[in-house]
C-alpha cells in the first residue's frame, strides 16, 4: 500500500490539470482565443490520460 501512494497523489494532480484544461478550454471558447482552446484541450486530454494510466492496475500489483 505504501508504494501506491505516490501514484494516487500524481493521479489527483492529473485530475486538477484536467480541470484547469477544461476551464481554459471554456475560457477560450467564450472569448474566442485560439491559444486557450489549443492548450486547454491539450491539458484536458493529458490530464485524463495520466489519471487513467496512473490508476490502472498493472500485472505486478499485489494489492
Amino acid at each position: 500500500m505504501v508504494r501506491a501512494e505516490p501514484k494516487i497523489i500524481c493521479a489527483a494532480i492529473a485530475v486538477f490539470i484536467a480541470l484547469a484544461g477544461l476551464a481554459g478550454l471554456i475560457h477560450g471558447l467564450l472569448f474566442d482565443s485560439t491559444g486557450f482552446i489549443r492548450y486547454g484541450a491539450a491539458a484536458l486530454v493529458a490530464g485524463v490520460a495520466c489519471f487513467v494510466l496512473l490508476l490502472n492496475p498493472t500485472a505486478g500489483d499485489d494489492s
